[in-house]
């Protein structure tokens, strides 16, 4: 009773409400603009190491996406089958690829939008409720890659497109984080959409000593921008999950 006060007072929530919320888990599944990064003195973040920011205790956020990993490459590595023996019913499992699944050049992690990327996504579906979990895809998050004439190319929406044509066969519940990342680099254009990428100056980082910008990969601001779009979409979709949204501003 003791700690469920504590819990009310720290979240704003009445004790009936903290003691109506139940525990539960969601597992992030995907790649490395979802993964943590265990190296906090280098600036790159993923947005699922953020979400837990915005959420109540109650919800703990198991987070299997890892660097460089495809539907196919999280498959064959054995990353899936030990994500479902940690399973349990009741859990939800958010499945979001495209990145990695689009390197034709890679044939252990290609995976192509218009076949085996559904595949693999069908089948992940699949055994998501076979264990009593419910299953939920996301669309790749978008690249910060502006053309010429400051438009954004949006290389990954087939991708988008194809993961949402799964959710809906599947009558699972998708966000579509692409369009909504797309739209707001967009919007700020390719200066003002830099902050939410990488970018270090030469002579810092042993990985790069000459300096990068990387136009992929998310700052603790871009990850935690992702993870707000994330949040507002359960709210807006009237997800189960939306009772466990503790802010939507950090």
């Amino acid at each position: 009773m003791k700690s469920l006060l504590i819990l009310a007072l720290c979240f704003g929530l009445s004790q009936a409400q903290a003691t109506e919320i139940k525990p539960v888990k969601l597992h992030l599944v995907g790649d490395s603009t979802m993964s943590d990064k265990p190296n906090l003195a280098y600036p790159e973040r993923g947005w699922g190491q953020l979400l837990p920011q915005f959420l109540l205790p109650q919800l703990t956020v198991v987070n299997h996406a890892a660097n460089g990993r495809s539907t196919r490459r999280f498959l064959t590595e054995g990353r899936w089958q030990l994500l479902l023996s940690e399973l349990g019913n009741g859990d939800y499992v958010l499945i979001q690829f495209g990145h990695n699944d689009s390197k034709e050049s890679d044939p252990a992690r290609y995976a192509a939008f218009d076949s085996d990327y559904q595949t693999f996504l069908t089948q992940f579906i699949a055994d998501v409720r076979e264990r009593g979990a419910t299953p939920m895809l996301a669309s790749s998050i978008c690249r910060r890659n502006f053309a010429e004439d400051g438009s954004l190319k949006r290389d990954l929406a087939d991708y988008a497109t194809a993961a949402a044509k799964v959710a809906k066969e599947a009558e699972v519940s998708f966000f579509d984080l692409q369009q909504q990342s797309c739209d707001f680099w967009q919007q700020q254009g390719k200066d003002n959409s830099q902050p939410y990428f990488i970018q270090v100056p030469a002579g810092l980082y042993q990985k790069f000593p000459a300096g990068t910008t990387d136009n992929t990969h998310l700052t603790l601001q871009g990850a935690s921008k992702i993870a707000q779009f994330f949040v507002q979409d359960l709210k807006h979709q009237q997800h189960p999950l939306a009772a466990y949204i503790y802010r939507e501003l950090l």
